[in-house]
């Protein structure tokens, strides 16, 4: 549940490698045919110098600074279209996911108010496509959608970031009812997955990816509104608090997230017999936390340290605004996959 660096520079030419690929030689150049040589080489050297310099100046010209790089192909992937991302981030390391679903790494680099996304059906060329916005009341109907190019196509290559090519979040508008959900792809670029509504309501459905389109690699968050028709009440969003009690484990979390600085969260999954609970990886990561705010259902996808901090998870993370939050903590154990919940109020 779904990360962009600068296009490749011109390749740089050394003189030690203009030697080399000269080739060894038979004898040793003496006299004018020693001075012929000299300058030949002279000759050459400018010219592969100059050639590079005027790779790079192109290059440079027509590459955004924020372009993703080309993606690099996965060997042996799980899907077909799928491929490994080439990014400048370590997605090993705690991360937040931006507006257009770009990554940005914890630390002095984070933006002072994170970035949000799933606020738009289309972004950055990209099309959230769903082929029915419609469901029943408790029952399960498959959800199936595509993401459409500039030029109205499906996308069908897309790069598997965190063990999957997309992460799909659904969540009615009252922020009741949370699913990290991970869709499969047709050969014609549908997303299908099965999904089930339990009670009436405007529900948001969050898709975030990378696709490769053209070579590129294009880190995207979409959302759209799912119906289910029938009396609905909005929930008031739960007090504030730092525990819950997924499943009978007991979850807490330590951190008080603020708009100004990148802050510390750290959670705590003990077991019912008091214990600190073994924790499996899921999605590459020990955890997993997705922060919504209020009112318009800004997303932000959070990730954590790549090993845990005395068996707590690690996260770090900077509010996007002041107002009022649902957490939701993905985390693993004896490979069964548990959701806390709590409310968080940003001032």
């Amino acid at each position: 549940m779904p990360d962009a660096s600068p296009g490749d520079a011109g390749p740089a030419v050394s003189v030690d490698e203009a030697v080399a690929a000269e080739g060894p030689t038979s004898e040793t150049p003496v006299g004018d045919k020693a001075g012929f040589r000299l300058a030949a080489f002279g000759a050459v050297l400018v010219v592969v110098l100059f050639a590079g310099y005027g790779l790079g100046r192109l290059n440079n010209s027509t590459t955004s600074a924020s372009a993703p790089p080309a993606a690099e192909t996965q060997t042996g992937a799980a899907m077909p279209g799928m491929a490994m991302p080439s990014t400048a981030v370590d997605e090993n390391q705690p991360h937040a996911h931006n507006a257009d679903g770009s990554s940005v790494q914890a630390g002095a680099a984070m933006p002072m108010g994170a970035a949000v996304g799933g606020l738009s059906l289309s972004s950055g060329g990209l099309t959230l496509a769903p082929e029915a916005t419609t469901f029943p009341a408790g029952r399960t109907q498959p959800l199936r959608f595509r993401v459409a190019g500039a030029g109205g196509a499906p996308v069908t290559t897309y790069a598997v970031v965190h063990d999957k090519p997309l992460h799909l979040i659904v969540v009615r508008r009252d922020l009741t009812g949370f699913q990290h959900l991970h869709p499969t792809m047709a050969a014609d670029g549908t997303w299908e997955t099965d999904l089930t509504l339990a009670e009436p309501g405007i529900y948001r459905m969050i898709a975030d990816f990378t696709a490769i389109v053209g070579g590129q690699q294009v880190a995207t968050t979409l959302g759209s509104d799912l119906t289910v028709a029938g009396d609905y009440t909005p929930r008031p969003l739960p007090a504030t608090a730092r525990s819950d009690n997924p499943d009978g484990f007991t979850v807490s979390y330590e951190g008080t997230p603020g708009t100004e600085a990148t802050q510390p969260l750290l959670m705590t999954v003990t077991g019912a017999d008091g214990k600190t609970a073994k924790l499996d990886p899921y999605l590459g990561a020990f955890g997993h936390l997705v922060v919504m705010r209020q009112g318009d259902l800004a997303y932000v996808h959070v990730h954590p340290e790549a090993t845990l901090v005395d068996g707590k998870v690690k996260f770090w993370l900077t509010a996007p605004s002041s107002g009022s939050y649902r957490l939701f903590f993905d985390f693993q154990v004896a490979g069964r996959v548990h959701t806390a919940e709590w409310s968080l109020k940003v001032d």
